[in-house]
């Protein structure tokens, strides 16, 4: 009996250093982690997209549609984003979608079209002054008219939709004005209108 009992009291004084030398390890492995992480951050040069957004517009016609529409957004410091201009002081056009012309993307030697018709123009700021959103049918394939979804949304501090409604484009080269509004110094959106302002014409 003294011998078992010698073997128990010999068991519980190695298993306490047991679990602290399992402890340590462990605390060392993940201060080891953590020092990797920091000695090689994410690299900063390629890949990086900025999602911060104050405004975000996005144009939508129907899936499919091989017509050309084209975005075009005036800031409130008078610069102009569109195809040509994608970067515009805090504006930036994510992407030119011209149809189903530059719809169809190659993987693994098969070409696959995405349907989707959308333009979306980010605002990364709040720039005081008035802002017009226009929608134009650059190039017009199927020659009758097209609808387009114009969706404008404030992000911050809450989501708030400023402006949504379907306008219709019926021949090639028409442009439309589908909302307008002003931002004031402090962020607040006032004055929303659809008053008819080209730009366009302004850029010709």
């Amino acid at each position: 009996m003294a011998s078992r009992r010698s073997s128990n009291r010999q068991h519980y004084e190695v298993d306490p250093f047991t679990d602290l030398l399992f402890n340590v390890l462990m605390g060392f492995t993940m201060l080891l982690f953590m020092m990797l992480i920091n000695l090689n951050p994410p690299s900063k040069k390629t890949g990086v997209v900025d999602t911060k957004a104050e405004f975000i517009v996005t144009t939508t016609w129907p899936d499919g549609s091989e017509d050309d529409i084209d975005t075009w957004v005036e800031g409130g410091d008078g610069e102009v984003v569109w195809f040509r201009h994608p970067d515009a002081g805090l504006m930036h056009l994510d992407r030119d979608d011209r149809g189903i012309s530059n719809d169809t993307i190659t993987v693994n030697g098969q070409k696959i079209i995405n349907p989707l018709n959308q333009e979306v123009v980010t605002l990364r700021g709040k720039t005081p002054g008035e802002y017009t959103v226009n929608i134009n049918n650059y190039k017009s394939i199927s020659k009758g008219p097209v609808p387009v979804q114009v969706n404008v949304v404030k992000v911050n501090p809450v989501l708030r939709v400023i402006y949504y409604d379907t306008i219709m484009l019926t021949r090639q080269g028409e442009e439309k004005t589908a909302v307008r509004f002003t931002v004031t110094p402090d962020g607040n959106v006032v004055n929303v209108n659809t008053l008819q302002k080209s730009l366009v014409k302004s850029r010709d």
